[in-house]
């Protein structure tokens, strides 16, 4: 059931998603649904060291043929991706937006998030199996294309507060992308001031931190490193 606010924008009844402490695009979905402010039922599936998501949790394997999470339940809705999850939260709750106002702007925030998952993280992927020899070609190789996007993102930083002008999805898929490339080596450097303003910006808002303590809290339980601007 859809249920309106005293505002007249559109909230989601009862909502379950499923993620995990270490994933990214569970964390995207999360801090989007904050973001919202609609309630919903947060799913941590197991995951541990030696057997990661094994053995899969059945509601994410019902649902997701590539057996991953996020995968979000609403009433008959059934979906999964962190990108059409952000686009039915939109649709079902369109106050406060997380796209910009007009067609051009929101298609140039679209890309902003759609380079963010598959232009900036297929590298950070690339780097968590090469953590043994950062030395290798392959690693090098992607800390350069992860500078790169960098570089990109820095530019557009010192023309705006944020990726796309106002806040928006678009932020919060590079910054959950930017926190995992930072532990694997790939660090926004010092030269680029203006992202590192805007990724301070971000970790404040009561929404990110919201995700960003749960998570940091399970990465030092474990022993594993987190990036060492992190306040929370």
């Amino acid at each position: 059931m859809i249920e309106k606010s005293a505002a007249g924008s559109e909230r989601a009844g009862k909502i379950r998603l499923y993620s995990g402490p270490l994933s990214m695009f569970g964390a995207k979905a999360q801090i989007a649904l904050h973001e919202k402010g609609i309630p919903f039922e947060l799913v941590m599936v197991p995951f541990d060291t030696d057997h990661r998501y094994e053995p899969r949790h059945p509601e994410v394997l019902r649902v997701n043929p590539k057996r991953q999470v996020p995968v979000l339940i609403h009433e008959s809705v059934e979906i999964f991706d962190s990108t059409q999850i952000f686009e039915y939260l939109e649709d079902i709750a369109p106050e406060p937006t997380l796209w910009p106002a007009g067609p051009g702007e929101r298609a140039r925030a679209r890309l902003l998030e759609l380079e963010s998952d598959e232009v900036y993280f297929p590298n950070i992927i690339r780097l968590m199996g090469l953590q043994d020899r950062l030395d290798d070609h392959m690693a090098i190789a992607a800390r350069d294309a992860a500078s790169l996007f960098y570089a990109r993102m820095e530019a557009r930083l010192r023309e705006a507060t944020y990726l796309a002008g106002t806040f928006s999805y678009a932020d919060i898929a590079f910054f959950m992308a930017q926190f995992f490339g930072d532990r694997m080596s790939a660090p926004i450097g010092p030269e680029f001031g203006a992202l590192i303003n805007w990724r301070a910006r971000v970790a404040r808002r009561p929404a990110v931190a919201e995700v960003l303590i749960p998570m940091t809290t399970f990465l030092r339980s474990h022993g594993r490193p987190v990036p060492n601007w992190v306040q929370v």
